[in-house]
C-alpha cells in the first residue's frame, strides 16, 4: 500500500502541511485547526475517519465543512453498538457515512486464510480489513482528519495537529490531538452527540469485538485493544514516514 498522489501534487500538499502546522503549532484548538483546513482545502477533497466511538470529530468538522465524507472501516468484527453509533452519526449529523470494505467477507477470509486469523495473526487480520481497505478510499482525497489523541497510549504521544503522511500522499490532521478522554467526553455530553453505548461501560477504546475488552481502573485506556497479543496498533497510525 503506497500514495496515489503525483510528486507534483505531493510536493504542493507537503509544503501546505508544513505551513498548516507552522502557523497553528502544538496546542491550537481543535476549531482553528478545522477552520485552517476550511480555507485551504475544498470539502470534497476532505475525509474525516471514524471509529464511531463518538461523534466528536465529524460533528466538530462538519461545522465548518458540511457534508463531509466520514470514512467508517466496517471490517465485519464490529460490535453492535459500534454499528448503531455509526448509524445515528449518519442520521444526525451533516455528514456523508462512507462504510469502507476489505475486499473480502469475513467468510471469504476465513476460507482463504483459516478461521480467526485475528487470533493467530492480528497484524495480518488489520492489514486486510483495516489499513489496505482505508489505502485506497484515502486515494481519492487530499487531506483527512482522524481522532488521534496524546493521552491514549506512549506511542502517541508526539502526535502533530498537521503532517504530511507519506504513505497515503496526503495531509493528515488532528484537531483534538491535545484533548484528553474526559475533554473529549465533556464535549459530547454539552452537544448532546451519538455516543457508542460501550463507553460507559468500561471500553475507553473500541476496535473489532473478537480484540477488544473492557478497561480496568487506572489501566492504559488502549490496554483492551489485542490483550495479551503485544500488539498496540493496528498500523493506521504508526507506519507513516512521519511516525503519525
Amino acid at each position: 500500500m503506497t500514495a496515489t498522489t503525483d510528486p507534483q501534487t505531493g510536493q504542493q500538499l507537503r509544503a501546505l502541511a508544513a505551513a498548516g502546522a507552522e502557523e497553528l503549532g502544538w496546542n491550537a484548538p481543535a476549531e482553528q485547526i478545522i477552520g485552517w483546513v476550511a480555507r485551504n482545502v475544498a470539502t470534497a477533497d476532505v475525509a474525516v475517519a471514524c471509529s464511531m466511538a463518538d461523534a466528536v470529530l465529524p460533528a466538530l468538522v462538519a461545522e465548518q465543512l458540511p457534508g463531509v465524507d466520514v470514512l467508517f472501516l466496517e471490517t465485519g468484527y464490529h460490535f453492535s453498538e459500534t454499528i448503531a453509533a455509526r448509524d445515528e452519526v449518519a442520521r444526525r449529523l451533516d455528514v456523508n457515512v462512507v462504510d469502507v470494505t476489505p475486499r473480502l467477507t469475513v467468510a471469504e477470509q476465513d476460507v482463504e486464510h483459516g478461521k480467526d486469523l485475528f487470533s493467530r495473526d492480528p497484524a495480518a487480520c488489520c492489514r486486510m480489513r483495516k489499513m489496505e481497505p482505508l489505502g485506497e478510499a484515502l486515494s481519492g482525497y487530499r487531506l483527512w482528519f482522524t481522532g488521534v489523541r496524546r493521552d491514549e497510549a506512549p506511542t502517541r504521544v508526539d502526535t502533530p495537529l498537521i503532517t504530511f503522511d507519506e504513505l497515503h500522499g496526503l495531509i493528515k490532521v488532528n484537531p483534538v490531538a491535545a484533548w484528553t478522554f474526559d475533554d473529549l467526553v465533556d464535549h459530547s455530553n454539552r452537544h448532546d452527540l451519538p455516543v457508542n453505548l460501550l463507553l460507559q461501560n468500561g471500553y475507553p477504546s473500541i476496535g473489532c469485538r473478537p480484540c477488544t475488552r473492557p478497561v480496568a481502573a487506572g489501566e492504559d485506556p488502549r490496554a483492551g485493544r489485542w490483550a495479551g497479543s503485544g500488539k498496540v496498533e493496528c498500523g493506521i497510525h504508526t507506519t507513516t514516514a512521519t511516525g503519525a
